[in-house]
């Protein structure tokens, strides 16, 4: 197979490279992202394009890839070079065609350069074939593109019609590219980032481009590749830009917290401000600068009913491409490459975990969980990258999968009773307690939710909003409420200020709540009922946020096990449910949970259908409360869990038949290994109701014990 390096240590080349001609293709052109790299061999005085030797028809690499020009040997590419001497171009006429149509009847013979103006498709893989214009390798359109459509790289306008020069993506079927800027986009994304700029596909995108011979180098983007190249983006803004700056020590100092902290703009970044000098709260951060405010406020007052034409649109994102391509020319090809989805995010971080290592956990009984968790945590050579091995000691069969969702749905549930959280059920904050700071359990904690999640273990489901907001800053705008506090002697204390209707039960209130408004510094005189609404803000920001920095940043150094806070930070949004509380089953996510094995044959095929339509009624009426099972007993007896894991399940959950002389005898059976659900067929409903009520609760009766 000839390979596609860009690099080698032996080649040299001169500084007149544009004068040298290519030995086959006969031109001077030194184009890398359409021609490949131009290597000249000045002791052999040889020139040759590195495309023209991958697709030229009469060579192969017989060396090493260090070798000469990449494998291919000297003697070789002269014995091409003669060899396409007796062959004539279709297109320029001229002798040295190299290359030809890898369909064995056809005739076509072309110079590489040749080929590309004759809309030839080279393929940049496997043999590295070449196909002429008639036998060339085309996309279909499953759909109709809604229109006006720009490409997805350069954003000028483009037809949506598929050709030689128009490509499109085929996982989305929504990004559309000219061939050339899509060449230029892989040739400097290469492998690691060349990725659809719409759906951030990869590996389907990646093949399909292959197959429309567009190459992609097999080394890291051009833009990782640059010497300091975001030196500039490690510089943090240090200045207070206010009119009048009451710093002693100047616009320029920064304490490391308190007043004279220097706070940026939320917008652009690029303005600042010590806190004393806009007058801002210790824990407020939100702060806009006036030009930026000034937009904001331009932007308020614009006519709702002002509609920009699609042309206006496009010339505005063109103008703001280039200016940023302007900045800094890397920045056009590299997005943000973030899965949109959290199991999507989960799967990528799973793959660090080896198959081949893992670490044993012995756990007594579901009791014993977080005791067992913690212990292996606590070694001294624990590495969150092996497997778990899960044993049960009570458990004679041990199986692993098995074990390890029931171990990781009890450690979930036991955490969320663990010291270090307060509040009711489902919605938890962090409690300060001084016991677990010196442990440092609240790291340990942390940990462990990230190690449950990307092990394949259930949702979290039980932060409240303020507390994902004090760890993720999601959703930006929020701000502690009295719920937050849940049903404590304190939140019902402070709940008292809020409702107060007068001063007299203001101040009565306030009485009440004296020590807890004293340790906050919250204690002070109130001379109108308005002011209640400042002090209860107050009062909630201290208890929930600010006494809790210590044990909020413990617990962000645990959940950045594996590299989990840092990818929940860019999908804030997607995590959301898997943090605080998700969706629960229903009779619709079941059916869409598993997928259906049918058979070949029609006969059978028509009974396994009767069947499904058994199973859904089945699924619905334990929805709704009118089976002896529930939908989560239903998906613990088919995966021995009965929360969809966060990371998704793996393998897909499925359902197969049976058929059986006796159906009164026929009982569903399941393997939780592999999520497989196996339906025995049966003729009517009331006896198939009857037999999985039956066993589903036997099942769940065994797992109690």
């Amino acid at each position: 197979m000839k390979a596609m390096k860009e690099e080698t240590t032996e080649i040299k080349q001169t500084n007149d490279d544009k004068e040298l001609i290519c030995s086959l293709c006969k031109r001077c052109d030194n184009i890398p992202e359409k021609y490949g790299e131009k290597v000249t061999l000045q002791q052999h005085n040889l020139t040759v394009h590195y495309f023209c030797l991958l697709m030229s028809s009469g060579i192969c690499q017989r060396g090493e890839e260090d070798e000469d020009v990449h494998g291919f040997l000297v003697d070789d590419i002269k014995k091409e070079v003669r060899r396409s001497s007796r062959l004539r171009c279709m297109h320029c006429k001229k002798v040295g065609a190299s290359v030809g149509c890898s369909i064995k009847s056809c005739r076509q013979m072309v110079h590489m350069p040749c080929g590309l103006e004759q809309e030839f498709i080279f393929q940049f893989t496997d043999l590295f074939p070449s196909f002429c214009k008639k036998h060339a390798p085309s996309q279909s359109c499953v759909s109709s593109p809604s229109l006006p459509l720009s490409c997805s790289v350069c954003l000028e306008p483009i037809e949506p019609v598929l050709s030689y020069n128009v490509l499109k993506c085929p996982a989305c079927h929504g990004s559309w590219f000219h061939r050339d800027c899509v060449q230029h986009f892989a040739h400097s994304a290469a492998m690691f980032f060349f990725k659809c700029t719409l759906c951030n596909n990869k590996d389907q995108f990646q093949q399909e481009m292959l197959r429309m011979g567009i190459y992609i180098p097999e080394r890291d983007a051009s833009w990782e590749l640059e010497e300091n190249a975001y030196g500039e983006l490690l510089q943090v803004y240090q200045h207070c830009d206010v009119e009048k700056c009451r710093s002693h020590k100047g616009r320029k100092h920064s304490s490391q917290s308190g007043l004279f902290e220097i706070v940026r703009c939320k917008m652009c970044g690029s303005r600042g401000t010590h806190r004393k000098c806009s007058n801002l709260r210790l824990y407020e951060s939100d702060w806009i600068c006036a030009d930026c405010k000034a937009v904001e406020e331009n932007k308020s007052v614009q006519l709702p009913n002002h509609v920009e034409s699609p042309l206006a649109i496009r010339q505005e994102r063109k103008r703001l491409f280039r200016s940023i391509s302007d900045l800094h020319p890397s920045l056009v090809t590299k997005r943000q490459c973030v899965p949109a989805t959290s199991p999507e995010v989960l799967m990528d971080l799973a793959c660090q975990i080896s198959t081949q290592q893992s670490t044993e956990v012995l756990v007594e009984d579901d009791d014993g969980v977080m005791e067992a968790a913690l212990q292996v945590l606590r070694q001294s050579d624990f590495n969150p990258c092996c497997a778990l091995s899960v044993k049960f000691s009570k458990d004679k069969l041990n199986n692993n999968i098995r074990n390890q969702r029931r171990f990781l749905r009890r450690l979930v549930s036991k955490l969320e009773m663990s010291e270090i959280f307060e509040g009711p059920d489902g919605a938890k904050n962090l409690a300060l307690n001084s016991k677990a700071l010196r442990d440092d359990l609240y790291f340990e904690v942390g940990s462990l939710l990230a190690l449950s999640l990307i092990h394949g273990g259930p949702p979290v489901g039980f932060f409240s909003p303020a507390l994902y907001n004090s760890l993720f800053n999601y959703p930006t705008n929020y701000r502690p409420t009295l719920e937050d506090l849940g049903d404590t002697a304190f939140g019902n204390k402070i709940k008292q200020i809020a409702e107060a209707n007068s001063m007299k039960e203001l101040r009565r209130a306030m009485r009440s709540a004296s020590q807890y408004l004293e340790a906050a510094g919250c204690w002070r005189n109130i001379s109108k009922l308005s002011e209640k609404d400042m002090l209860v803000e107050d009062v909630l920001n201290f208890y929930l946020i600010i006494r809790l920095q210590l044990p909020l940043q413990r617990f962000r150094e645990g959940l950045r096990t594996l590299g989990l806070f840092e990818q929940v930070q860019m999908c804030t949004e997607a995590f959301y449910s898997v943090f605080c509380g998700p969706e629960r089953l229903t009779a619709e996510s079941v059916m869409v949970l598993f997928t259906a094995r049918f058979s070949e044959e029609k006969g059978q095929q028509a009974k396994e259908n009767t069947t499904m339509s058994y199973w859904k009624q089945y699924l619905h009426e334990c929805d709704e409360g009118r089976c002896a099972a529930s939908l989560e007993d239903i998906l613990t007896f088919a995966t021995a869990t009965d929360l969809v894991p966060s990371i998704g399940f793996k393998p897909t959950p499925s359902i197969s038949f049976f058929s059986s002389p006796e159906p009164s005898c026929a009982f569903p059976q399941s393997q939780c290994d592999a999520n497989h659900l196996i339906l025995p067929i049966i003729p009517s409903y009331e006896l198939f109701k009857k037999n999985l009520d039956y066993t589903v609760c036997q099942f769940s009766i065994m797992q109690d014990i």
